[in-house]
């Protein structure tokens, strides 16, 4: 334990430090609160200060839903620890509450025992009526099971900057900060970083620099001065590997590995996309990487941005389209056609709650069974998953790979819950990304549009207007060979048959399947996507235990790993947890007739470590 003491010439407040190797909390206020904003703050200072880190971000579906109730409550959950961080935390140390619907919305994941930071200013009659309170529940005794510090972050946010002039609306947009400020003293967060930010975001406007400023600099000194904190709290820096970090979202990382995968295969880049939630960041991040060859068309439509999108593959690009579920289901026609035309093109579907519009803002993974049959035909197509936010970067390098390697569309299928979540990324060197030049035919001596490479059966790619490699696209049943229009049964049935075989063959771009944990034994827990996190923290517990549990994450999920059926055989059950009602599941075991089991959750929300560990070990018990 330390000691933390004041600097000379200052009254001696003596307070105690205490360490911890993991700190869990949550940001919770109305959706106009700022605390999206005030969540990723936090989150990069303890990436700078050297924890490991793991985010959940929680808003609401409405624009402005109505201030005070539960519908518009919106919050911001950051795991930061010493160790490796799997997950943003099962249950909350640490909940800020800046309004009543705040603390009803979030109460029930706060552990009993722990801090619950409330705001008293927004606690008025009214406020608690919005949130469904009959009473106060700062004074009926109902939060006595929790260390309750009540702070009237208006009043001391206002307070600090009422000579600056500002209107009460822009004063009390900075409280956000003043919370910030308190946060991050309480837990030994370094604020240079935020400092820097509030200074570049509110650069055009003087007064607003310093008002966010002071409600910062007023947090954090409120933490020091205040006799409502007895302690304060420090994580030590998590044993990382040395490399240049930086702090990412899946959709961030998975624009830049469109990008680096443009720039080793030396093709320009163009996304067709449709804005549409929790996809959109995409576009916007591509939006700005113009200066490398980066070309972003916002259609007036889905199906507009999935022709676009094959319209510029065909032109010799790399052709991307982003969504979420309701828009693949009106891209699947245009996949089709890529599926029959044979041009690379990347499908990214962030996935959603549905059905219809259902959660847009929560996260799902009920779109495998989409991606994998949901087109009219036979038309497979190769589908991957990322498992982690910074995993995206590698999930679309390589989905960009087999689509030109291979001439085919691919799927690549994140979640909600990785698209908006955080954590630090290794930048990797460019240099050291797999190289993969594409060579355009040229040449017309004995060209034909469905001459196939030997060892991937993929047809040539040639850029429009090339003189003599005129050829025909376009929908209806090819020839082989040749690509003339065929209504041969049995020329129908060929062509079909070798574009599986083309899908098939991808087996053997994948390397063999790591298993995490136990390499045999009594259960293996087997899943895909963003589920990975919360996986791997249950099975590294449970072997902790001395249970022989095993892990293995798939990438690949057509075509399925060539090995994954002598894994299977080693473990006496299977598990498989999903967001949905059970996919991945009803592949496996219609695939290797093996007596899967599936846990499936459909809330919105990820699993969380301790619900596996529990599952797994009834599952041993029976």
């Amino acid at each position: 334990m330390k000691m933390s003491v004041a600097p000379p010439g200052e009254p001696q407040r003596v307070k105690k430090v205490e360490e911890r190797e993991s700190v869990v909390i949550r940001f919770a206020g109305d959706s106009g609160d700022g605390m999206q904003l005030t969540g990723m703050q936090f989150s990069t200072e303890s990436a700078l200060a050297g924890n490991d880190i793991g985010t959940l971000p929680d808003f609401p579906a409405e624009i402005r839903a109505p201030a005070g109730t539960l519908a518009g409550v919106s919050a911001f959950q950051v795991n930061f620890a010493s160790q490796e961080v799997f997950t943003p935390g099962d249950d909350v140390d640490v909940l800020v509450a800046m309004n009543p619907a705040a603390l009803r919305a979030n109460l029930g994941d706060l552990k009993s025992g722990g801090i619950l930071i409330v705001n008293t200013e927004a606690f008025s009659e009214q406020n608690l009526q919005r949130a469904g309170y009959a009473n106060s529940p700062l004074d009926d005794g109902s939060l006595d099971r929790y260390q309750v510090f009540p702070v009237d972050v208006t009043k001391l946010t206002v307070n600090a900057l009422q000579d600056l002039g500002l209107s009460n609306r822009e004063a009390l947009r900075c409280k956000n900060f003043f919370a910030l400020g308190m946060i991050s003293w309480l837990y030994h967060r370094p604020i240079e970083s935020t400092e820097h930010w509030i200074r570049v975001k509110f650069k055009k406007s003087a007064d607003l620099v310093e008002a966010n400023l002071r409600a910062l600099h007023a947090g954090y000194n409120f933490g020091e001065t205040t006799e409502l904190f007895a302690v304060s709290y420090q994580v030590k820096p998590a044993p990382i590997a040395p490399g240049f970090y930086r702090n990412i979202t899946g959709n961030n990382a998975a624009a830049l590995g469109f990008v680096a995968a443009s720039r080793k295969a030396g093709l320009p880049l163009f996304l067709g996309s449709y804005p549409i939630t929790p996809a959109s960041d995409i576009l916007h991040e591509l939006s700005s990487l113009k200066h490398f060859d980066v070309t972003t068309f916002q259609a007036e439509d889905e199906i507009a941005a999935a022709g676009a999108t094959l319209g510029a593959a065909f032109g010799g690009a790399l052709g991307i389209t982003t969504t979420s579920g309701p828009g693949m289901n009106l891209k699947m026609e245009t996949i089709g056609l890529g599926v029959m035309v044979e041009l690379p093109m990347v499908i990214v579907n962030i996935q959603r709650a549905g059905p219809s519009t259902g959660m847009p803002t929560k996260t799902e993974q009920a779109d495998l069974l989409q991606a994998m049959y949901g087109r009219h035909g036979e038309s497979p197509v190769p589908v991957i998953a990322a498992m982690t936010p910074s995993d995206c970067f590698y999930a679309a390098f390589e989905a960009a790979r087999l689509a030109i390697l291979y001439m085919t569309p691919v799927i690549l299928l994140t979640d909600g819950y990785l698209a908006n979540g955080t954590e630090p990324w290794l930048v990797p060197r460019f240099a050291d990304l797999p190289d993969f030049p594409v060579a355009f035919r040229t040449d017309p001596q004995g060209f034909f549009p469905y001459l196939r490479d030997e060892r991937t059966l993929a047809r040539p790619w040639v850029r429009p207007g090339t003189p003599g490699l005129e050829h025909r696209i376009g929908g209806l049943s090819k020839e082989h060979i040749t690509g003339n229009v065929s209504y041969s049964p049995a020329n129908h049935e060929q062509m079909i048959r070798i574009r599986a075989r083309k899908v098939a063959g991808i087996a053997r771009e994948i390397a063999p399947t790591p298993v995490g944990g136990a390499p045999q034994g009594d259960v293996l827990v087997i899943g895909w996507g963003g589920t990975y996190g919360a996986i791997a923290a249950a099975v590294k517990d449970l072997v902790a235990r001395g249970k022989a549990v095993g892990h293995v994450h798939l990438r690949y999920l057509n075509p399925l790993p060539a090995d994954l059926p002598d894994i299977l055989s080693r473990f006496r059950k299977i598990l498989v947890p999903e967001l949905n009602l059970g996919q991945l599941v009803r592949v496996l075991r219609a695939e290797y007739l093996v007596d899967a089991v599936g846990m499936n959750k459909i809330q919105g929300r990820p699993f969380k470590v301790s619900e596996l560990v529990t599952r797994v070990q009834r599952l041993i018990e029976a």
